[in-house]
């Protein structure tokens, strides 16, 4: 009785109209309260990092979403060691191209503007493409030189989303990020999305899906005991587990950039099965940056929930999970299950944040499909991927 008056509780805050919206700032969770002092700051200076792999894997990238891109706007965006400027012109063509003028070195997105299919540079005037980046229009010169361009970068808009390839050696795409079709026909819907920063290389946040032991141990106590995991194993909510089953493998040949994950979810309460949280996702990891979760409840419907990760420095993971849902479902059951998934997340964050990463683990044969994971993973750095000094301590790069 008590399980249900909070579910009831917890649907009602949940249930208007509007789409659920929770962002988490930099060191808002994930990290234990020390007295006196601020937790991520503590954390992140005393923690070793470990011998980690190259910051930034070759891939596909979310920016920002499509609507906070109108036409004639300029975005400034920094990630993937880079400073971006996004625009998008009046005929609504979104462009990707460094932030910094090769004239003087002025910042495209401090003050510049869309002029035709150009960004203008607002200390000259030099207007530059952004199909490639060329010099189309100095105002004070006769003639525009040759090599007059700046550094564009291929993207595309997909699921409602502005991405851009990454490529450490500046190779071209080379695979596509699948469309959806429920979301681009309209059949499901936006529904909600959260946002948070995750202070780990970005490796460590997919090999979850390897890691099928910590299911049981990090998501078996209940939701209803948050996120914060000195208590997700209070006797207060014992009386409800969760069970998971879950088998990971990668995808074959053209599709090696792919790997899948099935996960079976129930739920007891007091011993007891209860049908109605039974749940099935299939999971399609694409590239490193980008995951689709597909729910599938008997009574509730289908969604999808699309997970982004984007590296904004070395060690510090913008992720982003946004949630559609079948239209003719009350909004409150797909907000109820984002606002599930962000509980669970929470709890990977703050072993994410505060874990060092070990190239060699001691791992048990129960353990292998961790290692199958980064044997897969590898396939996204290059032998040119940029890499980090050797720090003795600390996360401050």
């Amino acid at each position: 009785l008590l399980l249900l008056v909070l579910l009831l509780l917890v649907l009602l805050l949940l249930g208007c109209s509007r789409p659920l919206a929770l962002r988490r700032g930099p060191g808002q969770v994930g990290y234990l309260p020390a007295p006196g002092l601020v937790p991520r700051q503590t954390a992140r200076r005393a923690r070793r990092p470990g011998a980690l792999p190259p910051p930034y894997p070759n891939g596909w990238y979310r920016l920002l979403d499509s609507a906070q891109l109108p036409r004639g706007a300029v975005r400034s965006l920094a990630l993937l060691g880079e400073q971006l400027a996004a625009f998008r012109t009046q005929d609504g063509q979104a462009y990707v191209v460094d932030a910094y003028c090769p004239h003087l070195g002025a910042n495209l997105t401090a003050g510049g503007r869309v002029v035709g299919n150009c960004i203008e540079c607002p200390f000259h005037g030099w207007q530059f493409q952004g199909e490639d980046g060329k010099c189309t229009h100095i105002p004070y010169a006769e003639k525009v030189p040759e090599f007059a361009r700046v550094r564009t970068w291929p993207s595309c808009e997909v699921n409602g989303m502005l991405l851009l390839w990454y490529h450490c050696e500046g190779i071209g795409p080379t695979w596509a990020v699948p469309e959806q079709r429920e979301i681009v026909t309209g059949e499901w819907v936006f529904r909600g999305q959260t946002e948070h920063f995750i202070d780990a290389h970005i490796q460590e946040i997919p090999e979850n899906a390897a890691d099928s032991a910590h299911l049981a141990f990090l998501h078996g106590p209940g939701i209803l005991g948050g996120s914060d995991l000195r208590y997700t194993r209070s006797k207060l909510w014992d009386f409800m587990k969760h069970i998971w089953k879950a088998e990971w493998w990668p995808e074959l040949e053209p599709n090696e950039h792919c790997s899948r994950l099935l996960v079976q979810h129930s739920a007891t309460i007091f011993g007891k099965h209860v049908s109605l949280m039974d749940l099935t996702v299939s999971v399609r990891q694409v590239g490193p940056g980008l995951v689709f979760l597909i729910f599938e409840h008997a009574f509730l419907g289908q969604g999808i929930i699309l997970q982004t990760v984007t590296p904004l420095e070395p060690l510090l993971q913008n992720v982003v999970h946004k949630i559609y849902y079948q239209k003719n479902i009350p909004a409150i059951i797909p907000k109820f299950i984002l606002r599930a998934e962000c509980i669970q997340f929470e709890r990977d964050m703050t072993i994410w944040n505060n874990k060092q990463y070990l190239p060699k683990p001691l791992l048990v044969r129960e353990d292998s499909s961790i290692q199958k994971h980064r044997r897969w993973y590898a396939q996204f750095y290059s032998e040119k991927s940029t890499r980090l000094p050797v720090q003795k301590e600390g996360l401050d790069w």
